[in-house]
């Protein structure tokens, strides 16, 4: 508890101060966050500090693997779909982006096999990017780690497949209303990547 609380003290002593008047505006007039970010849980990939976000900007949903699962409106509970649909349609967010990364655990699970104690749901989550570890082991069969990343870069691309099968995602994205973003963010050098349909380009530190 006295990490969280040093945490805490640290906050108000800095971050609160700078940030103060913006959060008293967004606590008088609700949020207006111009992007929904789809990130992996991990502890070292929070999209709003890879873009440097300010509070009321990025309406943030975190899961293993970044993953988006199917468009499947059952009596299951779908705590992403969920949040997908509270960003599209409540807030009505101009984009979605996908934030895969490197060394990611999940993606390594569905690669190799969840761990052991780890399977009761971690292991059925990360099927949903089946598709991704095909490729990956079509593109690299012989090379075990150029697999690896190469199926944390397919991973994006299929949550971004699968955001289309949701109706409202797709009217929105054919009508212009919604852009569909996936990008990858190497941990080790800090430095991100916008995954297209056929390519992955680093984004360069001066562009505008």
């Amino acid at each position: 508890m006295e990490e969280l609380i040093r945490g805490y003290r640290r906050f108000r002593a800095n971050r609160w101060l700078v940030e103060r008047h913006n959060l008293e505006n967004l606590a008088r007039n609700g949020q207006q966050p111009h992007t929904l970010a789809i990130a992996c849980s991990d502890s070292r990939v929070a999209p709003e500090m890879i873009i440097d976000g300010s509070p009321g900007e990025i309406f943030s949903l975190r899961n293993i693997a970044n993953l988006v699962p199917p468009y499947m409106p059952d009596g299951a509970f779908h705590g992403t779909s969920a949040a997908i649909e509270f960003a599209v349609r409540v807030l009505e967010v101009k984009r979605i982006a996908v934030f895969g990364h490197s060394s990611c655990g999940g993606v390594a699970a569905l690669m190799h096999g969840a761990p052991t104690n780890a399977r009761d749901f971690v292991a059925p989550w990360v099927q949903i990017a089946e598709p991704a570890r095909r490729r990956a082991l079509a593109a690299y069969p012989h090379d075990r780690d150029a697999a690896l990343r190469c199926c944390e870069i397919e991973n994006v691309r299929v949550s971004l497949e699968n955001l289309e099968s949701f109706p409202w995602v797709k009217s929105a994205h054919e009508a212009g209303k919604l852009r569909l973003l996936g990008f990858y963010f190497d941990v080790a050098s800090g430095t991100l990547h916008h995954v297209e349909t056929n390519q992955v380009l680093p984004i360069k530190e001066n562009d505008a």
